[in-house]
């Protein structure tokens, strides 16, 4: 049966040891993290002090008896459209730029644009934290220059700001990158016919750059929203999710019942469901527009 079976697909020996591999790395712990979820455990708990709660966890998120669950969510949902806006919108306005102009310096502004791709974020929060910093922060001292007073930026007013300046700072180069990429494989004759044709600037734009490049901003899209709804190294950084809750996003707030509040991992891993849902719920949706645009 099996010889048969690799007869018909002889394919399955080669990709058989990476399946494997994404079987024990994906799927067994993503099992485990659906049963715990469903129980009581914390951490440091031996086996027979586990109890099923069934979706106690669940209810408890719905139900209002985690007030922080919603603010987590909204917060997540906030940053999430704040800086995917406008790192697409930037990053293609940039990508355009630079398919647009030639110039001398051109490969050292593409090794300055790498330089925030291949930055971890914890080291780039970091950074952040320390050009935020009200005393003897950078961005402070350039604002003193120009006549504006010292800025409390990691305070419970700006701290959110915060976290999207050092996000958007960070991604907008990889999706300037990929458009620029996108933009200049577009072909020539397309325009030519267009202009020829009395087309202007936004014609073009709208009736041959965006649909050429559809499916692109949509996969960029998708990899920046799933990317900052799961955010976590940069907001932990500069703030650790305060002050306050101002900036605890949901992945700061599972991190905060697993670690922070006695070990309630099973109240844990019921958030990470419910954020993995979220997650998949949204780029579900985009596919779906991507797919009927097409």
């Amino acid at each position: 049966m099996m010889k048969r079976y690799i007869k018909k697909k002889p394919y399955i020996p080669y990709i058989a040891p990476a399946m494997a591999i994404m079987t024990v790395l994906t799927v067994f712990p993503t099992v485990f993290l659906y049963l715990i979820s469903i129980t009581d455990y914390q951490l440091g708990w031996d086996l027979g002090r586990v109890r099923l709660v069934w979706f106690d966890n669940y209810i408890r998120l719905f139900s209002g008896r985690d007030p922080d669950f919603w603010n987590a969510v909204y917060i997540s949902l906030k940053f999430m459209v704040i800086t995917t806006g406008i790192e697409m919108v930037l990053g293609f306005m940039i990508g355009k730029l630079l398919c647009d102009s030639e110039f001398k310096l051109k490969p050292v502004i593409f090794a300055i644009l790498i330089i925030p791709i291949v930055m971890t974020p914890s080291i780039a929060g970091n950074i952040w934290k320390l050009m935020l910093n009200s005393e003897y922060g950078i961005v402070n001292y350039f604002l003193n220059l120009v006549g504006i007073s010292n800025v409390t930026w990691l305070d419970a007013n700006l701290s959110f700001t915060s976290v999207v300046l050092a996000d958007v700072w960070q991604w907008t180069p990889f999706v300037s990158l990929i458009s620029y990429a996108g933009l200049c494989s577009l072909p020539a004759d397309q325009y030519e016919a267009a202009r020829i044709d009395g087309g202007n600037a936004f014609q073009l734009f709208r009736y041959i750059t965006l649909p050429s490049l559809r499916p692109l901003i949509f996969l960029t899209l998708i990899f920046r929203t799933i990317d900052s709804l799961k955010i976590y190294d940069m907001p932990f950084v500069l703030t650790q999710g305060g002050p306050g809750n101002s900036t605890e996003f949901l992945s700061l707030h599972i991190y905060r019942l697993a670690n922070a509040q006695n070990g309630l991992i099973g109240r844990a891993a019921a958030n990470a469901i419910i954020l993995m849902v979220i997650s998949t719920m949204v780029s579900k949706l985009l596919i779906h527009y991507q797919r009927k645009g097409d």
